[in-house]
């Protein structure tokens, strides 16, 4: 008597979320984006930090500190929030005319995590450009403070004191002064607020080029959302005045929502200044950021699903 043969395996189901996809396709969007030589910015950061180091040597001691901050803070903020646009608004675009996207999702591959992996892949792109853009920061301003010192210490000992105690107590004094203007950790603040900005306007343009006609439409449009975003504040404050009625407050809020206030990101000048950032604004920053990246992520895939390919 024949044995029935046994039955074959069940295939496996597809998975209809997989962060391991996830993560593959991040990874694909970082090697895709330095091989078109993105890191080439960096040259450029390191010259404008040097230079700065070394520019307005006549200021104040405390002067050049926080000049070395703002301009070091200010470009690092310029180039990660440029660089969130650029390299986001050719990520679609090129994936079309290499046909990749298409042997992407012929296989089981859903568009969110499409959408997902690139959104992720930019920000681990910028997440790894300011993080070394940091480190030169940090490196130049602790020399920088550190020879400052170093000249106010000699020229204290050049003068006369009634007492060796009161030499020591400048010393000290020129020294806490210092070191609270250099290097300290609520610079982290400061750069963890600048890669949010980026990471807000990399969703946002990963949103317009699902649906843009051109890739310069999609850099033109995030560059006005940035635009609208950094500006949108000032404007408040002059056109809704306490007696404002409730049309221009409800137009005020419906822009608020669509373009997102970057205003609330702004503690750089805070920071410059030595303050110190409290942990409900940085929550603050972090919920704000996280909604952001929800909703325009949402409404990419809503767009992207229901595009002809």
């Amino acid at each position: 008597m024949a044995t029935a043969s046994p039955l074959p395996p069940h295939p496996r189901r597809h998975l209809r979320f997989s962060p391991l996809r996830v993560l593959t396709l991040a990874e694909g969007t970082f090697t895709q984006l330095v091989r078109m030589k993105s890191f080439y910015f960096l040259a450029l950061f390191a010259v404008v930090v040097i230079a700065a180091s070394f520019a307005f040597a006549d200021l104040q001691t405390d002067g050049q500190l926080k000049l070395l901050k703002d301009v070091s803070l200010a470009s690092m903020s310029l180039f990660s929030m440029l660089f969130a646009i650029a390299g986001t608004a050719l990520l679609i675009p090129r994936d079309i005319e290499d046909r990749t996207l298409y042997t992407i999702l012929c296989k089981p591959v859903p568009r969110l995590e499409y959408l997902l992996g690139k959104l992720l892949g930019v920000l681990f792109l910028i997440f790894i450009a300011l993080a070394l853009m940091d480190a030169l920061f940090c490196l130049v301003l602790h020399f920088k403070e550190q020879a400052i010192i170093q000249q106010q210490i000699a020229v204290l000992q050049n003068r006369q004191f009634p007492s060796r105690e009161m030499l020591e107590a400048n010393i000290a004094a020129v020294d806490e002064s210092l070191r609270g203007q250099g290097l300290t950790w609520s610079l982290q603040s400061a750069v963890l607020a600048i890669f949010l900005k980026a990471a807000i306007l990399t969703s946002v343009t990963l949103l317009i080029s699902t649906f843009a006609s051109s890739t310069l439409f999609t850099m033109m449009s995030a560059l006005a959302v940035m635009v609208i975003g950094q500006a949108q504040s000032i404007a408040r404050d002059v056109l809704l005045g306490p007696d404002a009625s409730l049309a221009p407050r409800l137009i005020s809020g419906a822009i608020a929502l669509l373009f997102p206030d970057f205003k609330n990101f702004d503690i750089v000048d805070a920071v410059v200044t030595g303050a110190a950032v409290p942990a409900a604004v940085l929550g603050k920053m972090l919920g704000l950021t996280s909604a952001y990246l929800a909703l325009h992520l949402t409404a990419a895939y809503l767009i992207f699903s229901d595009k002809e390919l």
